[in-house]
């Protein structure tokens, strides 16, 4: 695989994706000049320092909390704000929303998956990993249907298997992998 065959890569994740997550970025090449986007769910009302945890854990200088209307960088990693659904906009920025929970969740992974599949159409890399709820599916099932790469945590190895597996049972356009096998395939861009 090739780097540029992506505009951008998204990881969505719940319930048990954190330590997955912080390997998936480890993988990621120090010169890799795609965004990295993380749709992680997070409670809404506490103070939460998970991108400075993100990003000591995974080596990583700095992830970003993007504002309303902020350019998407390339090379940069950045986290979906709390109680935010987060969207992308033509012209290579992030719109933040406020509007209803999705499967009990903002920022929701459907929301992001399905906002990229409107402005990046194929040239999405998506990744959904462990969680406790179906959020995720139906957005990697329309970036699947439109020729994106959409990859699944292998939900027998998924702390909490429901949201891959969620996926996996409406669309057989995915990649099943294992978390050495999608570190590999990071690690190959």
């Amino acid at each position: 695989m090739k780097q540029d065959i992506y505009d951008i890569i998204i990881i969505g994740g719940s319930a048990g994706s954190i330590p997955v997550c912080i390997s998936l970025l480890t993988a990621l090449k120090k010169e890799q000049t795609v965004p990295v986007i993380l749709v992680i769910h997070r409670m809404r009302n506490v103070v939460s320092e998970l991108d400075t945890l993100l990003a000591k854990e995974a080596g990583i200088r700095k992830i970003m909390e993007p504002e309303d209307k902020q350019a998407i960088l390339p090379g940069k990693v950045y986290l979906a704000p709390q109680n935010y659904h987060l969207l992308f906009e033509e012209g290579g920025s992030f719109s933040l929303d406020y509007s209803d929970a999705v499967h009990y969740s903002r920022p929701s992974i459907d929301v992001s998956f399905e906002s990229a599949a409107e402005v990046y159409g194929k040239k999405v890399l998506a990744v959904l990993l462990s969680g406790a709820n179906a959020d995720g599916a139906k957005g990697l099932s329309l970036l699947a249907d439109i020729g994106a790469e959409c990859w699944v945590q292998d939900p027998d190895l998924a702390e909490y298997p429901a949201m891959p597996a969620a996926a996996i049972a409406i669309t057989d356009k995915i990649k099943v992998l294992s978390e050495e096998e999608m570190k590999q395939r990071l690690r190959d861009l």
